[in-house]
């Protein structure tokens, strides 16, 4: 397969058109856009730079053999986007440089061309661009535009020879598949957009918002004091979310713009909900207007592009982008499946939607070898009424719907080292409410019930002393996981990087402590956030491949954290939908007795599914 090497430069202006300012969607799509030029490199050839009218990049674009080549770019979602909307040009398969350099160096650093050329110790990149803001191509001289195809070639000189630097530094085929199938769900969208319910829903969100916020007669004394503001929510039937004070070392209310479950409501299901944070916060609009208008605008310009960052998240995991954030549908209350709904299959097919069931919970189990849960989740137990058996002294078929909740709270909450008091806080935020003395017995009991899962706690906090002595470990289930001590890590089965990055102990009043570094500064890690850490990575990793798995038969559409949706031709939707289970619970070599599930639907939608 040949390697086609691409940088478009277009036409931007600073402050009213350009990606700080629009989606890569609406800026491509839009009349103002414009191809100033490209530069092209084929294999090891020299790079070309062109340009021209649309016609003219055109004929010269489709002499390149795209279609048996590997279109390699710095951020491939614009470029790629380009080729597809623009010049109706497929590549076999996309490569992404950025993408490759978030998971080879971690989320937490700059994986800009600059940045990763002057890492790689590449050459340094231009600032031609900087001159070129608000002017067609039609405004260059003769001489700039020789000056920015200098700079064009010199970026694709550079990302060329970065593709090859970090292939050299082993980066994963599976990783290559996995951002080939993200890119692909982006720059050829196959997903329409239901305008009329689109434009439905905003008006009754809109209507509504206003009739509840009347109703709730909210003023602005209300909303500035805490204890007012959480009588409100508690009015909707939300509990407020609480922290404990660094000032007085006691419980007070998490409700400032910074409390991460305070930002959480702003994605709430129940639009009341989203309508009182976003008055808390200044905000005209909530978050399910906002959502709702950009997918109207992207309905009246075309095909529904699926925007996920690739390796967005210190897990590995895929994160919303493009400023539409597609892993946070609403999926319960009001609003449950209203934009889901709006999301529809081409004419002909349907959406086959697959979800992991209870994945985590499973890794756990299997790495920490707790072979008696292990055994539960491959025979189909309910280890939820498990749990709350062996919590309520009592046989299974006893347990009652709430005490199998409890259960499956303590499953789901308890297997990353969960204290008493946090776990307490949780039930209540779910609407269930215990003693501290009940909290405790919760608590214990899962632990003396699941000792292996504690064991191994133990070992990843032995596994953080190892790395800040340059030594190493083992951590679970032999041949899964690896300490990588000089870069502060633990190699996931991937073949990538879980980072610690600056790993360091730090002593206090409780004792030795660590902390990593990240963009906002340094983070507490201890055993039992390490195995979350893991078991999140481990997930994704299982999902990733089965993801490739279903792509060799269908277009896979998106991924929302444990979940994969693909497309199918109407007439084989259920021979479609097995084949997608049978992916969904085939397991990789590395992943041997590990008992995956999941669930499935399709539909014409994807809220049918």
């Amino acid at each position: 397969m040949n390697l086609i090497t691409i940088d478009f430069e277009t036409f931007y202006e600073k402050s009213t058109f350009s990606l700080s300012k629009l989606t890569t969607e609406e800026y491509v799509r839009s009349d103002r856009f414009e191809v100033i030029g490209v530069a092209v490199k084929v294999n090891d050839g020299e790079t070309e730079w062109g340009s021209g009218t649309h016609e003219q990049i055109k004929s010269w674009l489709d002499t390149y053999p795209w279609a048996d080549s590997m279109a390699v770019a710095h951020n491939m979602m614009f470029d790629g986007f380009i080729l597809n909307e623009i010049f109706d040009i497929h590549p076999k398969a996309y490569a992404d440089t950025l993408s490759m350099g978030r998971a080879l160096h971690g989320v937490e650093v700059s994986s800009s061309l600059a940045a990763l050329a002057e890492r790689y110790k590449l050459g340094v990149k231009g600032d031609e661009v900087i001159a070129a803001s608000g002017k067609n191509r039609e405004d260059f001289s003769p001489e700039d535009l020789d000056r920015y195809g200098d700079y064009c070639v010199n970026d694709v000189e550079l990302t060329y020879k970065l593709f090859h630097d970090m292939l050299k530094k082993g980066f994963p085929k599976t990783e290559m598949k996995l951002i080939d199938l993200t890119v692909r769900m982006f720059c050829q969208p196959k997903l329409d957009l239901n305008l009329n319910l689109l434009e439905q829903h905003l008006h009754e969100v809109k209507a509504k918002k206003a009739q509840l916020l009347n109703v709730a007669k909210v003023d602005k004394e209300s909303l500035a004091s805490n204890p007012k503001f959480a009588e409100l929510l508690k009015s909707v039937g939300v509990e407020p979310p609480m922290k404990i004070s660094p000032t007085t070392g006691k419980e007070t209310y998490a409700l400032a713009k910074n409390d991460e479950e305070f930002k959480a409501l702003a994605e709430h299901p129940d639009v009341i909900v989203q309508a009182l944070v976003a008055a808390r916060l200044g905000t005209k609009s909530t978050l399910e207007e906002t959502r709702t208008e950009r997918f109207i605008g992207i309905s009246k310009r075309g095909l529904m592009p699926v925007p996920l960052k690739y390796y967005a998240a210190h897990t590995g995991r895929w994160g919303g982008s493009d400023s539409v954030n597609l892993q946070n549908l609403p999926s319960r209350g009001d609003n449950a499946g209203k934009l889901k709904k709006a999301i529809e299959a081409p004419e002909g097919y349907v959406i086959i939607d697959a979800d992991s069931a209870q994945i985590e919970a499973r890794v756990l189990a299997w790495l920490s070898e707790q072979n008696d849960l292990v055994e539960a989740f491959k025979n189909g137990e309910d280890v939820y009424k498990i749990m709350a058996s062996a919590i309520y002294g009592k046989g299974t078929s006893e347990i009652t719907k709430e005490e199998r909740f409890v259960g499956k709270t303590t499953i789901l909450g308890a297997g990353y080292g969960m204290g008493a008091p946090k776990f307490k806080a949780q039930l209540k935020t779910f609407g269930t409410e215990v003693t501290d003395e009940e909290a405790r017995h919760i608590i214990q009991v899962y632990r003396e019930t699941y000792p292996n899962v504690v064991r191994l706690w133990r070992e990843a906090q032995l596994a953080l002393e190892a790395l800040t002595k340059d030594s190493t470990t083992s951590l679970g289930r032999d041949g899964v996981l690896a300490l990588v001590p000089e870069e502060r890590s633990i190699r996931l089965p991937s073949g990538l990087l879980l980072r610690y990055d600056g790993l360091i102990t730090v002593r206090d009043e409780k004792g030795i402590q660590y902390q990593y570094k990240t963009r906002y500064g340094w983070n507490k890690i201890y055993g039992g956030k390490v195995i979350e850490n893991v078991c999140q990575a481990i997930a994704r990793c299982i999902i990733g491949e089965q993801m490739i798995q279903i792509s060799k038969r269908y277009n896979v559409v998106l991924t929302v954290h444990d979940a994969v949706a693909c497309i199918a031709k109407e007439e084989e939707a259920k021979e479609a939908q097995v084949y997608v289970e049978e992916c969904m619970r085939w397991t990789p070599a590395w992943a041997k007795g590990l008992p995956v599930n999941c669930e499935s639907g399709f539909g014409k939608n994807y809220g049918e599914c």
